[in-house]
C-alpha cells in the first residue's frame, strides 16, 4: 500500500514508518520538524528513514491546506496514519493557540484530503487524556468522555467528534487510537521516562508530581506499533447493532470507532521510577511536588475491544521496555 504517515519524524510516527516499510509499504512522510522538543532527535531519526527503499519525506506543516491538498492530489494514498499533532498537557496551559491550529485546524485539512482523494482508512491519534474527570477503572471506549482537563485532551475529544461527521457524511472509515503513556527508545524529551533518565545521569533532583501517587499504564512502543498497523489493517466498519436511544460512545452506525490503545497493566510511578534507579544502576533524588493542573491520577485502559477486533496484545513489561530505553539512551547520548 502507498500509505501517508504524519509525524513521521516523531516517536511513534518513526517506529511505524519503519514497520510499515519494512513490510514492503510505500511511506511518504511528513513532519514540520517544530522546536517544541530538540529538532537534532527528530532529523537523527529521519536519517534512518531516509535511505530506505519506498520512503519518502516532505517538510510540511498540517494546517498549510494548500500544501495539503496538493500532497494527497499527487499521492493518491491508499491509507493514512495521522499522528501529527501538538503534543503534552502541560504545555497546552502556555501555549493553547498552536492547540487549535495543529490539532484541529491541521486534522480538519487531513480530514478533507481523505475526503477528497478516496483514502480507504484513516487512523489517528487521539489520547487517553480524553479520559479527564472520569474515575471509574479501567477506562473504556465505551464510557462518555465529555469532561476534559486540558486543552490538548478537549483537541483529541474534537478530533474523534469531527472524524465521526465525516464518517457519517462522506462514509470515511477512521479509527481514532487513544494512546496511554507510550514510552521506548527514541522517545519524546518532555516526557517522565526521558526526563527522569536525564536528570538522574546528570545529578539532578527529579520532579515527582502528585507527591509520587500516579498510576499510570505505560505502554512500550513495539506494542503500540504494533497495535497501529493491525488497526490500519482492520478498516473500520458501520455498527449494526448501533442505537441512537442508547448510543454506544466506542461505535457507530458510521464506519467509526475508536479504541483504547495500553498496557493494561498501571504500574505506581514510584515502582516505574524504582525499575528506572535499577537500569541506570542508580539512585534518584527525588523532589515532591503537588499535581500539575491538566493532569489525572490514574489511567488504565481497558483494551478488550482492541484485542477482539484485531488481535491486539501488548507484551512487554514495564522492567524490559525501562531497560531497553535505557540502553538506548546511553548509546545515542554516549553517556
Amino acid at each position: 500500500m502507498k500509505v501517508l504517515v504524519t509525524g513521521a519524524a516523531g516517536f511513534i510516527g518513526f517506529h511505524v514508518a519503519q514497520r510499515l516499510l519494512a513490510r514492503g509499504d510505500e511511506v511518504i512522510g511528513i513532519d514540520n520538524l517544530n522546536d517544541y522538543y530538540e529538532v537534532s532527535l527528530k532529523e537523527s531519526r529521519l536519517a534512518l528513514l531516509e535511505p530506505q527503499e519506498g520512503f519518502r519525506f516532505q517538510k510540511l506543516d498540517l494546517d498549510d491546506r494548500q500544501g495539503i491538498e496538493d500532497l494527497f492530489a499527487d499521492e493518491k494514498f491508499d491509507r493514512v496514519v495521522n499522528l501529527a499533532a501538538q503534543a503534552g498537557v502541560r504545555y497546552s496551559i502556555e501555549n493553547p493557540h498552536s492547540y487549535v491550529q495543529s490539532n484541529i485546524v491541521g486534522f480538519l485539512n487531513i480530514l478533507e484530503g481523505c475526503r477528497h482523494n478516496n483514502v480507504e482508512h484513516l487512523v489517528y491519534a487521539s489520547s487517553s487524556s480524553v479520559y479527564g474527570a472520569n474515575e471509574t477503572m479501567p477506562f473504556s471506549v465505551h464510557d462518555n468522555v465529555d469532561h476534559p482537563l486540558s486543552l490538548y485532551a478537549a483537541s483529541k475529544k474534537a478530533n474523534e467528534l469531527m472524524a465521526h461527521t465525516y464518517s457519517h457524511l462522506y462514509r470515511l472509515p477512521t479509527t481514532g487510537l487513544r494512546f496511554f503513556t507510550v514510552y521506548g527508545p527514541w522517545g519524546r524529551p518532555d516526557m517522565a521516562l526521558f526526563l527522569f533518565t536525564r536528570a538522574i545521569l546528570e545529578g539532578k533532583p527529579i520532579k515527582v508530581f502528585n507527591y509520587g501517587k500516579h498510576r499510570r499504564d505505560f505502554t512500550y512502543i513495539d506494542d503500540i506499533t504494533e497495535g497501529i498497523i493491525r488497526t490500519l489493517d482492520n478498516v473500520a466498519m458501520p455498527n449494526p447493532d448501533w442505537s441512537g436511544t442508547e448510543p454506544d460512545p466506542g461505535t457507530s452506525r458510521a464506519p467509526w470507532r475508536v479504541y483504547n490503545i495500553g498496557n493494561s497493566k498501571p504500574v505506581n510511578l514510584m515502582d516505574y521510577i524504582q525499575a528506572l534507579e535499577h537500569s541506570l544502576g542508580r539512585t534518584a533524588e527525588k523532589e515532591f511536588l503537588p499535581m500539575q493542573p491538566g493532569d489525572v491520577p490514574d489511567t488504565y485502559a481497558d483494551v478488550k475491544q482492541l484485542k477482539q477486533d484485531v488481535g491486539y496484545q501488548p507484551s512487554t513489561p514495564v522492567e524490559e521496555g525501562i531497560a531497553k530505553f535505557v540502553d538506548w539512551y546511553s548509546g545515542y547520548y554516549n553517556v
